[in-house]
């Protein structure tokens, strides 16, 4: 608090404890026009206690409390001669109306304030001897006085509301952090739902095919065998490896392991590492092939990857593949076709919860691309991406 200014670590203080402050204040405006009007009998004192005491809800009740008052001050005109120290009682419910009332009864306080300053004016200051121009000016100086009143009171309103616009503004802000924030975290979720469905779908095929080709093979080439279980174990190796890079994000408690991430030039790899797997595949490349950025490169390697994949898993034996890579102005062209049975691929569409060509659409669109997907007529499959990039 220290560093506020005085007056704003009064407003702060005042804010804080309004209630107390009301009702101290309506105490003792309600004990001095009390003593004063003692001697005036019980009517100025009914008077005087019905302009003070409902000063102490003047914030909690303002209406109820401002027009109480406001009922007690045309008595006081109509019924008392002189006029008495609870008429202060008035300005003070003004200031509350226009500070924390509805803008209807703000409005309606001044008009009868106005009306009220000016009859005062004529019914206590008549008998000035400066004759009727006295009293006008008396009472255009109070009317003067309940507009500035008035004006404190509705500077007082747009602070108010000020301080609540930031604060809402600041609710909003934080509750739009924490959406921010949960947004992230899906979408990391997502992202590493996806690698892993990549990884683990693209070795766990590739094992298998390698041990059926092993186990059918063994018996008359035992070499043939032994070259699979080679595959098998560098298939592996190379899962676990980028298994525990991925991991690695999730734990804070260990140091995180990095890998290195695969782009569009390392298709040509794994087209060779999948041949050697057993698929008959056939990679083309036109075009001079571009640099790329590592989440698009990324994203080339997956669709070639996850296409591949898919046609050793659904293709059926003795499937071939073609996969093109077609660097055009502005944009590279991956296309994956295969021979294999056509309209059983579009299982690729997916079982529920899987990734699949849904996987490699968002991996797309994300990078400013697009891909399409779908069973050939006459058999085999076509997976078809685009994806753009900065030409130099």
């Amino acid at each position: 608090m220290a560093r506020f200014p005085l007056s704003e670590r009064w407003y702060r203080w005042s804010a804080a404890h309004a209630v107390a402050i009301d009702r101290v204040e309506a105490a003792l405006l309600s004990l001095i026009c009390l003593a004063v009007a003692d001697a005036g009998g019980a009517a100025e004192i009914v008077i005087s206690l019905g302009m003070t005491v409902p000063l102490a809800w003047r914030r909690s009740r303002t209406v109820e409390s401002g027009f109480v008052i406001a009922g007690f001050a045309v008595l006081h005109l109509l019924a008392v001669d002189t006029l008495m120290p609870s008429s202060i009682a008035v300005p003070i419910a003004l200031y509350g109306f226009a500070a924390y009332a509805p803008r209807w009864s703000s409005y309606t306080a001044l008009a009868l304030s106005i009306f009220g300053a000016t009859a005062a004016g004529v019914r206590y200051f008549a008998f000035a001897e400066s004759g009727w121009q006295g009293v006008a000016v008396l009472s255009a100086f109070a009317v003067v006085f309940v507009l500035a009143v008035w004006a404190f009171g509705d500077l007082r309103r747009v602070r108010i509301q000020e301080l609540e616009g930031l604060a809402e503004r600041a609710r909003l802000l934080e509750l739009e952090r924490a959406q921010e924030a949960e947004l992230a975290a899906l979408g990391e979720r997502t992202r590493i739902a996806r690698e892993m469905h990549d990884i683990v779908a693209h070795s766990l095929t590739v094992v298998i095919a390698q041990a059926d080709g092993g186990r059918y093979g063994a018996a008359q080439n035992p070499q043939a065998a032994i070259a699979a279980l080679e595959t098998i174990s560098s298939t592996g190796r190379q899962a676990l490896t980028d298994m525990r890079a991925l991991l690695s994000v999730l734990r804070e408690d260990r140091p995180r392991e990095f890998s290195t991430m695969p782009g569009a030039d390392d298709i040509d790899c794994l087209v060779a590492e999948l041949r050697r797997s057993g698929l008959d595949v056939v990679l083309d490349l036109t075009g001079k092939p571009r640099e790329l950025s590592p989440g698009a490169g990324l994203t080339a390697y997956r669709i070639v990857q996850e296409s591949l994949t898919n046609v050793l898993k659904h293709a059926g034996p003795g499937a071939q593949a073609r996969v093109e890579l077609n660097w055009r102005e502005g944009e590279l062209e991956l296309v994956v076709t295969d021979d294999g049975r056509g309209g059983a691929a579009a299982l690729i569409e997916a079982s529920p919860g899987g990734q699949g060509v849904i996987g490699m659409a968002e991996r797309a669109n994300l990078h400013g691309g697009k891909l399409r997907a779908g069973p050939l007529a006459g058999g085999g499959y076509r997976v078809r991406g685009q994806l753009p990039y900065v030409a130099p």
